[in-house]
């Protein structure tokens, strides 16, 4: 049993980053998904067709991990236990999405290697996340 203690000065830090992170994160799948025609100005007929042609499950694991995220930062600042899991649900939708964006898609043939970089600095947050929150469970900031 762990018992309940103050989390320090960097751990608030961490959350606060990781809810604006979440947040941009949410809004970039809101965009992605239902607002098409505002990405489309900005991206080659190519890049087009890469973004529209992703399966529909694709999308379902894309929202997945983004909300799951934000309510895991949510919990986090609220210091609840359900922040592990939901940071692991996360980690999992993200691996399924961006490894299939990365390994399963003409990206890096269409906008080049530098357009796997941020999926890769997506999968490094969410590890991230995840074992921090582990951390903080273990040390009983969250409760």
């Amino acid at each position: 049993m762990t018992t309940t203690t103050k989390p320090n000065t960097a751990f608030w830090i961490i959350a606060v980053l990781a809810l604006l992170w979440n947040i941009m994160g949410v809004f970039q799948f809101i965009a992605s998904t239902f607002m098409t025609e505002l990405i489309s100005e900005g991206v080659s007929e190519e890049e087009m067709e890469l973004f529209t042609g992703l399966p529909s499950w694709y999308t379902v694991a894309f929202g997945i991990a983004t909300i799951a995220g934000l309510l895991g930062c949510i919990t986090m600042l609220m210091r609840k236990k359900i922040t592990v899991p939901l940071f692991g649900l996360s980690l999992l939708a993200v691996l399924i999405a961006q490894g299939y964006w990365i390994f399963a898609t003409d990206v890096m043939d269409v906008m080049g290697a530098q357009a796997i970089v941020m999926p890769l600095i997506v999968i490094a947050v969410c590890i991230f996340l995840y074992f921090y929150s582990k951390g903080a469970k273990q040390k009983g900031w969250l409760k």
